[in-house]
């Protein structure tokens, strides 16, 4: 059994996706970072960067007791690892699936990230900023679309933890300032893994866990005003 701390943000998403892909028993607990539940001894014990996602494994490999991991592209490897499934066993294929896994944690993410930040949720409009994370989410789109214009996925011909780590990033595409017409293979891989039942399964076990789709005042001091302390 996963132990899954979770609130439906796109890092939260990933794991989802791929629990609901491999089927591994799991349940969710639900942490809602508005609120600062990600500061709570218990969430720290287990992910001391105070981000979700982070798991419990109840039943590690080898036995013992249970492993806690933090840090979603450390829980997708670990995951798919545990169940054989969705990372290839050769060490090409295996690599790689991990060098677009790692540039989706070190890129994509955070870029996007930054982007969602300065254009929808800071109160003070920078224009310098807004220009300079959407010009790098776009130019991150056309890397994906480069690739998957050479393969139908990012690991090659299967599907894979890389694909899941990226999709939940191009879901906002719009609030991104990105059009999807702009890449048409970035739009062929997003449209096959939207209708995937595993996906559409995760983002309803999401919106179960929260629908909160406005961001309070309250909200944007605790998730942005921390620091050391």
């Amino acid at each position: 059994m996963i132990e899954l701390h979770y609130w439906p943000t796109p890092n939260g998403h990933k794991i989802t996706i791929f629990l609901e892909e491999t089927q591994l028993p799991y349940r969710i607990v639900p942490v809602n970072i508005g609120t600062g539940a990600q500061f709570t001894p218990q969430f720290l014990a287990i992910a001391p960067n105070n981000r979700i996602p982070a798991i419990r494994d109840l039943d590690p490999p080898g036995g013992g007791e249970p492993l806690s991991l933090f840090e979603s592209g450390a829980i997708l490897e670990y995951l798919a690892d545990k169940s054989g499934r969705l990372l290839p066993r050769d060490v090409r294929g295996r690599f790689t699936v991990l060098q677009w896994l790692y540039w989706q944690v070190a890129g994509l993410g955070p870029m996007a990230g930054q982007n969602h930040h300065f254009a929808r949720y800071a109160n003070e409009k920078i224009p310098y900023a807004i220009t300079r994370y959407v010009n790098e989410t776009n130019r991150l789109y056309g890397v994906l679309n480069r690739r998957l214009g050479e393969a139908e996925f990012l690991g090659g011909a299967e599907y894979s933890i890389a694909d899941i780590a990226c999709y939940p990033w191009i879901v906002p595409h719009e609030s991104q300032g990105q059009r999807l017409e702009d890449f048409p293979a970035l739009r062929r891989w997003f449209e096959a893994i939207r209708a995937r039942p595993a996906t559409v399964r995760a983002y309803e076990k999401g919106a179960a866990v929260s629908t909160q789709s406005v961001m309070t005042e309250e909200a944007k001091k605790i998730l942005f005003g921390q620091t050391a302390r």
